[in-house]
């Protein structure tokens, strides 16, 4: 039987920087190859599982990737701290150990399919797009990332990201001309204050178009100086990448050229739901009043939606708020709990797959 919290613990102390996680991979698909009916790492690098030989075809989506930045593994005060404990092995590790206890009964009703993904944490989104291309559709997804152990989160918002490019004959600084690098600060300026206008007022962040400037750089070789911007965009429900795309296009930027590379719309799922009731009664029974979030970030949830429009949601412990800090962890006890509130949604679920799975055909 797997130890939990030494899963979580191995595993994080395995770097799984996004495109170099040949190492954690392995150590997971030993620990799940202990129980599972069949495991393996795909093509892209992705873990997969499958256990269970129930109808109701129940996926789990988790990314086994981290951001960059070493955080020293330590257990401290009940919490567990090192890079990805809440973003996002400690979620998917708690579904894995969760799916490694699951009673006879459970099995025979559902077939479980565990996915830890690679390359979440860059533009590539690789893992998720993989599994879409190759596994067959669910009846239910589950997407693990923090919510907290008492919490759903049922929407992400989408994303737009674009380049702003200046290329100018370089000039004396005692010119009156503005420099390019003034003309790009224009140019988003301008951006920034047209998103601002074309927002509705006073609405929550998840409602609203958020701009972010994420990256400028000026190159100069004594002829010409190039200036370049990344930009991102969080898009809600009511934009799409491509609408926004096409509105930013029309803008005035003088001269400044904006190319857009990937987008992903922003998703919302039902609260009622078979899988949010699951989750909501599992919470309750482990004591606490279920939460129900949506967050203003974007995961693969996004990415696989279109491709399987299927009961979902996101769910695991951890506080999203320390994502990417320096201080990342986790509360053991939040991680134990959250274990629970897995089996029993999946035994309710199983409880009801006959239904669930004549509803999704």
């Amino acid at each position: 039987m797997i130890d939990p919290v030494e899963l979580l613990r191995g595993a994080v102390a395995i770097p799984s920087v996004s495109g170099s996680e040949g190492g954690v991979a392995r150590f997971l698909l030993d620990r799940i190859g202990a129980f599972a009916d069949e495991s393996w790492i795909d093509e892209v690098g992705n873990v997969v599982a499958t256990l269970g030989r129930g109808s109701l075809r129940c996926f789990v989506l988790g990314h086994i990737d981290t951001v960059p930045g070493v955080v020293p593994v330590e257990l401290r005060d009940g919490r567990l701290y090192g890079r990805g404990t809440v973003d996002a092995k400690g979620p998917f590790c708690a579904a894995v150990a969760a799916a490694s206890k699951l009673p006879n009964e459970v099995l025979k009703a559902l077939t479980l399919t565990l996915i830890g993904a690679v390359e979440e944490e860059v533009s590539s989104s690789r893992g998720a797009h993989h599994a879409v291309s190759t596994l067959p559709r669910p009846d239910l997804l589950v997407v693990c990332e923090p919510s907290g152990w008492d919490g759903i989160t049922l929407g992400y918002k989408g994303q737009l990201w674009a380049e702003l490019s200046l290329v100018a004959a370089n000039v004396h600084s005692s010119t009156d001309e503005p420099s390019v690098a003034e003309r790009l600060v224009d140019a988003w300026l301008r951006i920034r204050s047209w998103v601002h206008e074309a927002g509705p007022e006073g609405v929550r962040a998840f409602d609203r178009i958020q701009p972010h400037l994420e990256d400028v750089a000026v190159e100069r070789d004594g002829l010409s100086v190039r200036a370049r911007a990344q930009v991102g965009f969080r898009l809600p429900l009511q934009w799409t990448p491509e609408a926004l795309a096409e509105a930013l296009s029309a803008l005035d930027l003088d001269g400044v050229q904006i190319d857009f590379s990937r987008g992903e719309r922003a998703y919302k799922a039902p609260v009622d739901s078979v899988v949010a009731r699951a989750f909501r009664v599992a919470i309750r029974e482990e004591g606490a009043r279920p939460r129900v979030t949506v967050k203003t970030g974007t995961a693969d949830l996004n990415v696989v939606a279109p491709y399987w429009p299927v009961p979902m949601l996101a769910y695991g412990p951890g506080d999203s708020g320390l994502d990417h800090r320096p201080d990342e962890h986790i509360r053991v006890g939040e991680y134990l709990q959250s274990i629970a509130v897995w089996r029993g949604a999946l035994a309710r679920l199983a409880a009801t797959a006959p239904r669930v799975r004549s509803s999704s055909e």
